[in-house]
């Protein structure tokens, strides 16, 4: 039987990766627009916006790392 606690434990755990998969998917939805706009108007701009969509996949990453140190909390507090 799984107890309140460690359930909320892995609620929280979806809450870290969801939010941050949230807030990428709205940054990089608009940066996606501007980043069109800029190659409408300049050439050679390329790298730059490719930099810019792939500064937001940090905060997936983090919420990653944060929900696996709230279970490896859980897993080592249940011992």
């Amino acid at each position: 039987m799984v107890e309140l606690g460690n359930g909320l434990v892995a609620v929280g755990a979806g809450l870290a990766i969801a939010g941050g998969a949230l807030g990428t998917a709205i940054a990089q939805g608009n940066i996606g627009a501007a980043a069109m706009g800029l190659l409408a108007e300049k050439d050679g701009k390329e790298g730059q916006v490719l930099l810019y969509l792939a500064l937001p996949e940090t905060m997936v990453i983090l919420g990653f790392v944060v929900a696996y140190l709230i279970i490896s909390g859980l897993s080592s507090a249940v011992k």
